[in-house]
């Protein structure tokens, strides 16, 4: 039997964490029993405590004047049963869920009355300062800068307030052209590659039926060029929809595209990826499958085809791949954009970084990486996480409310998996990342960009994820114990055969996952028992070097008897 205390006094309350009470061993069955003193809590064994914020839909089932049932379907895809005995009782706890679900002010979500039980030894607020992050993009002497154009977030609302552009480009010219560009989102520098070839993103640019053009957008991506270079626009829209939007006008619906004519030295490559709407559509469908437990071999293939989330993620690698071969393998610069700049745009130039450079394959790397390309760079998390797949179409929004992050890492997942060794982190830390992004105790993920954290003040009042995270005793469980660090660039493979559905996350809820987990167990034993046997080794090679050097210097040895062992 579960019980659970809920009141109406929660209502008057900041958010509030749920202590959903078991006294059995039967996962995601709760039961509240009425009485003339309202609902009571008995002694128990197990407590199951949930954010409000994680639940995204409560469905009722109410039986008569017996109560009923009402169902908590999570945003980490976790689906609870609560049976509640009293029709009275049924709606007041519904009611009550309900409101909790709808309150939305930043100010009274948990992170804000979180506090630490432990020492913080690292304020993650400061752990990727900008300019420090900078530093690896930026040189002295080179054709980059800083600019704190958009210090006071005027500029670009959405962006941090400072960005890396041209040198040549001044900042009067980057205000026209925020004003040219969807959003404001104005080109800027994301990574250098090796030699002359980088990667940029922006959002698109915002055309006119009459042919309006701006001339220092033209400057800036003709100006990062190097002589005799061409460069590539990948737009990750279909080519149709680029027409029929600019057709409509930037403003009065959001198309435009880069005319060669302006544009001589940059090809415009259309790589359309599914966004918004049809993405968490398409998430919707998959858990659908997923819950369906009953469902034979045909059906649940079915299903899972149909869905078309595993083409989500070939077609998201297949463009990540081509950027970075465009870097890599031809050395040309590519801009990636798609209307916003906030969606794909983001998972395109996160993956082929990912790619790339090793450093983002290491925790450090990858937090930074996460802080650069996502947090910083205006991913607004407040509104695309505010509904998930359980919420019914009708009452989410068709363009604001998508899984864009959980479907960057999946990806990211899905190269681990082919080169699991390359990758300093395991999939636990995958699988963390994607919980506190919707629903969380910590202030990393709050708000939709840097100007809203800074009105919140969220670095003063809430902590942040990667203090916790980088504790010396919290990390280690996060680490991948078949870890060799490699430098080389890594090319996924995208057929379909390749890719995998993501267990952990997908499947965790309905299929139990110790014996998956005991088998990484033994193989974490077993690298740490290598280990330890390779430490001991060199250390004991390194005492017979000391003794055979004795011996010699004692004339015991006339030379040492192993060469080369250290």
């Amino acid at each position: 039997m579960f019980e659970m205390i809920i009141t109406q006094k929660l209502l008057q309350l900041p958010e509030c964490v749920l202590a959903l009470m078991s006294r059995t061993h039967m996962p995601g069955r709760i039961q509240i029993l009425s009485g003339m003193a309202g609902p009571h809590l008995v002694a128990t064994a197990v407590a199951l405590w949930l954010l409000h914020s994680n639940i995204d839909y409560v469905e009722r089932r109410q039986q008569g004047m017996t109560g009923g049932t009402l169902w908590l379907k999570m945003k980490d895809f976790r689906i609870l049963q609560v049976d509640i005995i009293g029709a009275d009782q049924f709606s007041k706890v519904a009611d009550t869920l309900d409101d909790l679900v709808r309150v939305e002010e930043p100010l009274l979500q948990y992170p804000f009355f979180y506090r630490p039980m432990y020492t913080v030894l690292e304020d993650g607020w400061g752990a990727f300062n900008p300019e420090t992050e900078f530093s690896r993009l930026v040189q002295p002497g080179d054709d980059w800068r800083i600019s704190y154009v958009n210090k006071d977030f005027k500029v670009c609302p959405s962006y941090p307030c400072a960005v890396v552009v041209p040198k040549s480009i001044e900042d009067s010219d980057l205000v026209a052209i925020s004003n040219f560009r969807q959003g404001g989102r104005f080109p800027v520098l994301t990574y250098r590659h090796e030699g002359s070839a980088v990667l940029l993103r922006s959002s698109q640019p915002q055309l006119s039926p009459n042919g309006k053009r701006c001339k220092e957008d033209e400057r800036l991506l003709n100006c990062v060029l190097a002589r005799d270079k061409r460069g590539y626009i990948i737009d990750t829209r279909s080519q149709n929809l680029t027409q029929s939007a600019k057709l409509r006008g930037g403003g009065g619906g959001g198309g435009g595209y880069e005319p060669e004519l302006h544009y001589p030295n940059w090809r415009r490559v259309h790589k359309p990826i599914d966004r918004h709407h049809i993405l968490l559509d398409s998430l919707a469908k998959l858990m659908e499958g997923v819950n369906d437990v009953n469902s034979g071999m045909d059906k649940w293939l079915s299903r899972l085809e149909s869905s078309g989330w595993m083409n989500n993620i070939k077609e998201t690698l297949n463009v990540a791949c081509l950027v970075a071969q465009c870097l890599d393998q031809e050395g040309a610069s590519v801009l990636v954009h798609d209307t916003d700049g906030v969606d794909s745009t983001l998972q395109i130039t996160s993956l082929s970084q990912i790619i790339l450079n090793a450093d983002c394959r290491t925790v450090r790397g990858f937090e930074a990486l996460i802080e650069r390309e996502w947090i910083q760079a205006g991913y607004p998390f407040a509104t695309r996480h505010s509904r998930s797949c359980y919420t019914p179409s009708s009452q989410r929004s068709s363009k604001n409310n998508s899984p864009s992050f959980l479907l960057f890492l999946d990806c990211v997942y899905q190269i681990y998996t082919q080169f699991s060794c390359s990758f300093e982190f395991g999939e636990n830390f995958l699988l963390m990342l994607f919980e506190h992004s919707y629903s969380s105790q910590f202030g990393t993920f709050l708000g939709n960009n840097e100007g809203d954290r800074r009105r919140l003040k969220a670095s003063e009042r809430t902590t942040s994820l990667w203090s916790f995270i980088n504790r010396p005793e919290v990390l280690p469980q996060y680490l991948n114990s078949m870890y060799e660090p490699n430098t080389s660039v890594i090319w996924p493979s995208v057929a379909p055969m390749s890719l995998q559905l993501w267990n952990s996350v997908y499947l965790r809820w309905v299929v139990d996952q110790a014996p998956q987990e005991a088998a990484w167990s033994v193989v974490r034993e077993l690298r740490e028992r290598d280990q330890a046997s390779r430490s001991r080794v060199a250390r004991l090679r390194r005492q017979l070097a000391d003794l055979e050097r004795e011996a010699v210097a004692a004339g015991i040895l006339t030379s040492p008897a192993t060469n080369n062992v250290l």
